[in-house]
Order: C-alpha cells, then sequence, then structure tokens
C-alpha cells in the first residue's frame, strides 16, 4: 500500500492498518465531526447522523485493511459515509409503508430540536429541490470541500461530470427552479 504523500493520515493509517488501536482511535478523533457533518448533510437530521456515524466507526473496523491509499484516507472515508447515507435512504424507502401504518407511534418519539429544524429548513430551502444527483455532489464539493476529484471518485462519475453539476447548480439555485425537470 502507497499512501499519498500529502495525505496527514498516513502514519496513522498505516498504524491502524498494522492493528495499534492508539493510531485508530485518534483517526476516528481527528475525522468524526467530518463523518457525522457530512451524514447530517445528506440526510438533513442529527438523529440519522447520529446512527450514520456509529455505524461508520463500527464498520471502519473492518474496513481499514482494506484502504489500498490510492486517495487520501479522508476522501476514501467520505465515500465510505457517503455508500452509508445512500444505504440508509434505500432502508428508510423500504420502511416508508410500514412507517405510515405505525403513524400513530409517532407521538412517541421526541420532537426535533431548534438546531435540526433550523438546518432541516436551510437543507430543504436550498437544495431540497435538486436532483439526487446534483444534491449528492454538492453536499461533497460544497459541504465537504472535497476537490472535484475527490467528489468524482466517491460517486463513481468523470471529474468533468462533477464540474458540470456544480455549474448547473449554480445555474438552477441562481434562477430558483431547482433542478426538478
Amino acid at each position: 500500500m502507497a499512501l499519498p504523500k500529502d495525505d496527514p493520515d498516513a502514519a496513522l493509517v498505516a498504524a491502524a492498518i498494522r492493528g495499534d488501536r492508539a493510531a485508530f482511535a485518534a483517526l476516528l478523533e481527528r475525522h468524526y465531526d467530518r463523518i457525522h457533518g457530512l451524514a447530517w448533510q445528506m440526510t438533513g437530521t442529527r438523529a440519522d447522523a447520529d446512527d450514520i456515524a456509529q455505524d461508520v466507526c463500527c464498520t471502519l473496523v473492518e474496513k481499514i485493511g482494506n484502504f489500498r491509499g490510492e486517495a487520501k484516507f479522508a476522501t476514501w472515508l467520505c465515500g465510505i459515509v457517503y455508500n452509508a447515507c445512500r444505504d440508509h435512504h434505500r432502508r428508510r424507502r423500504s420502511f416508508r409503508g410500514l412507517t405510515a401504518r405505525l403513524g400513530v407511534l409517532a407521538g412517541l418519539a421526541a420532537p426535533p430540536d431548534g438546531r435540526d429544524l433550523h438546518d432541516q429548513m436551510w437543507v430543504n430551502s436550498a437544495i431540497a429541490r435538486l436532483k439526487p444527483a446534483l444534491r449528492d455532489t454538492v453536499v461533497l464539493v460544497a459541504g465537504q470541500q472535497l476537490t472535484h476529484a475527490e467528489a468524482a471518485e466517491i460517486l463513481g462519475v468523470a471529474e468533468n461530470t462533477v464540474s458540470w453539476r456544480m455549474h448547473e447548480v449554480r445555474r438552477l439555485l441562481g434562477t430558483g427552479r431547482g433542478g426538478e425537470g
């Protein structure tokens, strides 16, 4: 495994792969806010972000040995979080019918706090109307400050596609059309 020379996590990743628990803990501590933040941006709720971040941290124990160093660790990790969010959305869609039938139980759940409501309103007003491909691209590039190349790797598209999507988002949000058509 050859880690990118400019990867600030290279030494910790190499040690974690060798089984160094302290190095693994340091990686989690260094990147937890990014994991949680991306999950929150992708899902729109703190509760979902908490669940996804916990799942990613547990999964990372198994997956770190698969890290090949073809990208920066942070980029690879964002790909794991992105995929976890997509899986979460798929599971949520499959349970939507059941949730509707059990709506009576909704009163048992704690209401979202003010921060969730404010953030949800912002997300909904700014990017909720975008097509999923555009929305995912914006979250990775603008929300996570990934380069177009890093986002392209995570999304499995060409870098030019990411650039076009970002241009399209600026155009659509500038006109208020949102990309639904």
